[in-house]
C-alpha cells in the first residue's frame, strides 16, 4: 500500500462527503491506496453518511471528542500507506493534487513532508506555509512584515521548496518519519500540533516541502466563524502557539513574543473600525489572548463539556426506571 488518506472528521458531513468525492476524483489510477475517515464522537450522522456513499472506506469511530492532534496519530497508526495524506474534513482536493504531492517525496528522499498550496472556495490562493514561530518571527508580525518576512507561500507556481512548516489540512508525511519522532504531541489539542509535529521532523533531519502546484480548497473556519465556537477557536489557536514556544524557546523569549504578537493585533482592531465588513472585536479578542493564552475557554474545554454530557446520558439511559 503506497498511499492512505487520512480525514479527521466532526460534526463536518457535508464538507466531509465533498472531501471524499474529491478524493474519488483525484485519486491516482496507478497508485494503490486507502481511504480512512476517523470520526471524532460527531452527532450529525456523518459516518452514517460515508457507509452509505462510500462503503468502501474504512471508518474509525470513536465515542468521545479528542484534538486533532491525538487523532491524526491515531489514524496515522491504523493506515497501512507507506505515505499519509492528511485531510480535515473541510478539505477539497483540486485535480492533480495528489499526483504533484507524491512525485514531490519520491523526486526529494530527503524530504518527509509535503503540503499543498491552499485556495479559498474562489480558487484564491491563502497563506499556508511559513516560517517556525520565535521571537525573530513575533516581531515581524509586530511591524507588519509578516507577508514578507514569515510567509512562504505566495500562490505562484514553480517546483516544490523548502519551507519551515506547512499547514496540515492537506499534508503527505511519509508514515515511517512520523513514527520515529513519536506522531503528534496530544498536549496541543489543535493548532500548533502540526507546526511542533514538523518541528520535530526537521531537528530530525528532514526537509518540509511546499508543493505551488498541489491545490487543495481549504474552507477556513478560523477567519469565517464569529460565533461563540469561533471565540473558542481564537483562544485554542493563541494557547496552541503559546505552548510551541514553551516548548520549544526560553522563558524570556516566551514572555516577550506574547506581547509581540499581542501588540501586532492592535493597528487590526483600529483599522476593523472604519473598514467594511471587519470585525474589531475579534482583533482585541486576538490581542488579549496572545497576551494572556491561558484564559478563556478553548475547544479543549467544549469537547470535555461534550464528553461529560454525552457520559452522563449514557448513564440516564442504561439506569433502570425506579419501580414504585
Amino acid at each position: 500500500m503506497e498511499l492512505s488518506y487520512c480525514v479527521v472528521n466532526t460534526n463536518g458531513r457535508d464538507f466531509l462527503l465533498e472531501c471524499l468525492r474529491s478524493i474519488k476524483r483525484t485519486d491516482p489510477e496507478d497508485t494503490k491506496s486507502e481511504i480512512l475517515v476517523l470520526d471524532n464522537a460527531s452527532d450529525d450522522g456523518s459516518a452514517e453518511a460515508v457507509v452509505g456513499e462510500f462503503p468502501e472506506v474504512r471508518i474509525i469511530r470513536r465515542d468521545r471528542r479528542a484534538g486533532l492532534a491525538e487523532n491524526n496519530t491515531l489514524i496515522m497508526r491504523e493506515a497501512r500507506g507507506r505515505v499519509c495524506l492528511l485531510l480535515n474534513e473541510d478539505s477539497e482536493l483540486i485535480d492533480g493534487a495528489v499526483t504533484e504531492l507524491l512525485a514531490a517525496l519520491r523526486d526529494d528522499p530527503g524530504a518527509a513532508v509535503a503540503g499543498a498550496q491552499l485556495v479559498d472556495p474562489d480558487r484564491n490562493p491563502i497563506p499556508c506555509a511559513w516560517r517556525f514561530p520565535g521571537l525573530a518571527i513575533a516581531t515581524a508580525q509586530a511591524l507588519l512584515l509578516h507577508r514578507r518576512l514569515v510567509t512562504q507561500s505566495h500562490g505562484g507556481d514553480g517546483p516544490p521548496r523548502d519551507v519551515g512548516w506547512v499547514q496540515s489540512c492537506t499534508m503527505l508525511v511519509r508514515r515511517e518519519v512520523a513514527e520515529s519522532v513519536g506522531y503528534l504531541d496530544p498536549d496541543f489539542f489543535v493548532y500548533s500540533e502540526e507546526v511542533d509535529f514538523q518541528r520535530r521532523i526537521h531537528d530530525a533531519g528532514w526537509r518540509i516541502l511546499h508543493v505551488p502546484r498541489a491545490r487543495a480548497i481549504h474552507h477556513e473556519q478560523l477567519a469565517a466563524d464569529r460565533s461563540a465556537g469561533g471565540r473558542r477557536r481564537i483562544v485554542q489557536f493563541h494557547r496552541g502557539r503559546d505552548l510551541y514556544m514553551q516548548k520549544h524557546h526560553s522563558r524570556p523569549v516566551v514572555l516577550l513574543s506574547r506581547v509581540l504578537w499581542s501588540l501586532s493585533y492592535l493597528p487590526r482592531a483600529l483599522a476593523a473600525l472604519v473598514l467594511p465588513n471587519q470585525d474589531p472585536p475579534t482583533y482585541w479578542l486576538h490581542a488579549r489572548q496572545a497576551l494572556r493564552p491561558s484564559h478563556g475557554e478553548g475547544m479543549r474545554e467544549a469537547a470535555e463539556a461534550y464528553n461529560l454530557a454525552r457520559a452522563n446520558a449514557d448513564l440516564r439511559s442504561s439506569t433502570p426506571a425506579a419501580t414504585p
